[in-house]
């Protein structure tokens, strides 16, 4: 979207600098990806004309252009003489939407080009370059280059794409005041042309009929502001209808009434329908096209391209003007399949003020009669463009909540108002509508949204959050996750947020969510895990020679379609083996111990137990094991189970480890139960007797929670006593808080033994 200052300053009265136009701008989410200075031409006098050599009609000059030197300027110009001062636009000008640039003409260089009055915008002359007054001093401006801004839409913000929405926005960030335009009124009068619309995809469609008029060119104004912004000015109706789409954000169509049989209709086209669109090409239609149609046939395909006929032409008399508003889905859907894309339908894919058909239609008549003279026959209408506005219940505390900075109830009120809501601003619920052309507000987020934005998102940086539901949780937990994970020797891989049906019914229980319109048929859902895209790409490497990897992902992933459906989830995979091959040792494969040591290296010091039971779809179901702590299930770990191998074409050994939730994963930024003591560690050995199968984790969690004080266990040694039972021995590691006693330590080692002796149905081994 390009507009030009004085074209802003037309609905924003300001003081603000260009530089602090663009930065705030940026600031408040709408950002300028340049902003262009242009150079402008000057006055330059021919000292020097003589005949090109290789041109019987070129003319090579020397001009004075006030600089240190005469320049050379190649040019056609009959009118070209010694003596005469024109306008001289230099590399780097811009002029109809094009740079000037050095170059050869015929094989004599020419650095710049001398301009005719229609090229500068002055006037309608191009017999010749333009002719000064004698006393302009060389070096002088001729006319004054408008300043261009240049920014990038997000697709969620069409407001952006009329200059009044830029204004408006800019106004409630403090920048400026915004100019409340004052807009027609429109009302069906006359005899002009009847509409009927014969389809649900078009809201309403309005149109104005006039006669007598003269096609001339726009005032300059218009056809300055145009061509700043690369559109080449034709005729002052058809700039009319593109200085309304980019000023109001409406997009318009100028037919040729000469070239119209009947009334206008809007409906769907007949299955093969032709239409010739105005550049000449030929399309089929389906029915799912809206067009523009006569008695004859199609006039224009709705909302995307006018055709060849009823086009406005040098010698058109009478017009027919349209204001619409259809179906985004539908536009967009017949762009796509025809591979056409304009500024119309840029605007209407995603979607329009469908309040202002009206306004613009009158102001575009204004314009076009100021310019071209003629009589308005009158004005049409059909459908209706009364808009339901969107009523939203908004808690002013959800600001705080959602974006952890305070901010006043008035601070509040002035934003929305000024941004053109409306509603009831009282209570702890209030009732808010945005204004028809923000057709993204629908929920109370967007609202949250606009208020950060012009409030400032700086001031998030300043604030001490936490996240909803983990108070130890921190905005820097994904990164030190990161951080412990590559220290252990782990790539972090990083894949798409849209996952494959196919694989995750093969992977796992959790829900599908497909995606309405996939990018490819491979990412068709919003992935409900990460390890499906691991997966493929532990498979594509393993294709190309490379199995033994070692890949970790942090990402969000999706339960539900609701906006708070989603989390983020730690995905680790390892593959091959553990080293490259070494002459001084023996090389292994990995296996599931090496993902769950990632595990426990990320609880840093956290108490757990481990259950076995009930292995996901993706593991091994004798070599799976789940990290739990009270209730909670914090992750899992295992072995890729080999029919989810095969699935996937690979045939390497797989291990994997997934922490479900950073924000429940315990607290990874801190030591956990390692604490710093001024005592000396205290270490005591345990053995214990328990069934065959009861694994060895159970005993070891219910000696760790028999005190604070312990803070580590490692078993040294296992071995069958017979074939129902088995010794477990280990040493438990004990941090003193304050001097321990014989008979201290003593009650410590009985409360172990009790604890894992009633938890764990064990005996203590005396020998």
């Amino acid at each position: 979207m390009k507009w030009t200052l004085d074209w802003l300053h037309e609905y924003l009265k300001t003081n603000a600098t260009v530089d602090d136009i663009a930065n705030t701008l940026t600031r408040i989410g709408l950002e300028v990806e340049d902003l262009i200075k242009p150079i402008s031409p000057i006055a330059a006098k021919i000292v020097e004309c003589r005949p090109h050599e290789n041109s019987d009609h070129l003319h090579v000059l020397m001009v004075d252009d006030g600089g240190p030197a005469l320049r050379q300027v190649v040019c056609g110009a009959p009118n070209a003489r010694v003596g005469l001062v024109s306008a001289l636009a230099v590399p780097g000008c811009i002029i109809q939407g094009h740079e000037i640039t050095s170059g050869k003409l015929r094989g004599v260089l020419s650095d710049g080009m001398m301009c005719s009055g229609r090229e500068l915008g002055l006037n309608d002359d191009h017999s010749g370059i333009i002719e000064l007054a004698p006393d302009v001093i060389p070096g002088t401006p001729v006319i004054d280059m408008p300043i261009v801004f240049d920014a990038g839409i997000t697709p969620n913000r069409p407001d952006y794409l009329a200059v009044r929405g830029v204004a408006r926005d800019l106004a409630a960030a403090g920048i400026g005041e915004y100019i409340e335009p004052t807009d027609g009124e429109f009302n069906v009068s006359g005899n002009a042309r009847q509409v009927n619309i014969k389809t649900d995809k078009c809201r309403t469609y309005k149109l104005a009929e006039i006669h007598d008029i003269k096609i001339c060119q726009s005032n300059r104004t218009i056809a300055t502001r145009l061509t700043a912004i690369g559109i080449n000015p034709k005729s002052a109706p058809i700039d009319t209808t593109n200085y309304i789409c980019f000023d109001m954000g409406q997009p318009m169509h100028c037919f040729d009434a000469d070239e119209i049989n009947g009334n206008i209709t809007v409906r769907n086209a007949a299955p093969d329908e032709e239409f010739i669109d105005l550049f000449g090409n030929a399309h089929k239609l389906i029915p799912t096209d809206i067009v523009i149609a006569d008695d004859t046939g199609v006039l224009a395909l709705a909302g995307v391209i006018g055709g060849a006929r009823g086009m406005t032409g040098e010698n058109t008399k009478n017009i027919i003007l349209e204001s619409a508003y259809f179906d985004p889905v539908c536009v967009r859907k017949t762009s796509k399949r025809l591979g056409i894309s304009t500024d119309a339908s840029y605007r209407y894919e995603r979607g329009i003020d469908p309040t202002i058909t009206g306004a613009a239609l009158m102001r575009a008549v204004q314009i076009i009669t100021d310019t071209c003279g003629g009589n308005v026959v009158g004005f049409s209408a059909a459908g209706s463009d009364t808009l339901t506005p969107v009523k939203i219940e908004f808690m002013p505390e959800i600001f705080a909540t959602k974006t952890g900075v305070e901010m006043q109830i008035e601070t509040m009120r002035e934003i929305l108002t000024n941004l053109g809501y409306t509603g009831t601003f009282s209570g702890r619920r209030w009732t808010l509508s945005p204004r028809a052309a923000r057709v993204d507000v629908t929920i109370p987020e967007t609202i949250v949204a606009d208020l950060i934005r012009i409030y400032g998102y700086e001031k998030i940086a300043n604030t001490n959050t936490h996240t909803m539901g983990d108070s130890h949780h921190t905005p820097d937990t994904d990164l030190t996750i990161k951080q412990l994970l590559a220290a252990r020797g782990l790539n972090e891989c990083k894949s798409f947020g849209f996952g494959c049906a196919r694989d995750e019914e093969l992977l796992s229980e959790r829900p599908i969510i497909k995606i309405a319109n996939p990018i490819t048929a491979d990412l068709d859902t919003a992935r409900n895990g990460l390890l499906g895209g691991l997966l493929r790409a532990v498979s594509e490497n393993e294709k190309r020679g490379f199995p033994n990897l070692d890949l970790f992902e942090v990402g969000t992933v999706f339960t539900g379609d609701t906006p708070c459906a989603q989390h983020s989830e730690v995905c680790i995979v390892r593959t091959g083996t553990t080293s490259p091959r070494h002459w001084m040792r023996r090389n292994r494969n990995v296996d599931i111990y090496d993902v769950k040591a990632d595990i426990i290296a990320l609880m840093r010091g956290q108490k757990f137990t481990v259950e076995t039971d009930n292995a996901p779809r993706w593991a091994h179901p004798f070599r799976y094991g789940r990290i739990v702590q009270g209730k909670n299930a914090i992750a899992e770990f295992g072995e890729l189970h080999p029919a989810v191998a095969r699935a996937m074409h690979i045939k390497t050994n797989v291990v994997v480890a997934i922490v479900f939730d950073t924000e429940k994963c315990p607290k990874t930024h801190r030591r956990g139960n390692m604490r710093h003591s001024e005592f000396q560690p205290i270490t005591r050995d345990f053995a214990f007797v328990v069934d065959q199968q009861f694994p060895a984790e159970k005993i070891i969690a219910a000696a760790m929670t028999a005190d604070n004080r312990i803070c580590d266990a490692i078993v040294f040694d296992a071995f069958t006593m017979d074939e129902n039972h088995k010794s477990i021995a280990f040493t438990l590691t004990i941090i003193p808080t304050d001097n321990m006693s014989d008979s201290d330590l003593i009650n410590l080692q009985n409360a172990v033994i009790q604890n894992v002796e009633t938890k764990c149905n064990a005996q203590i081994r005396d020998k």
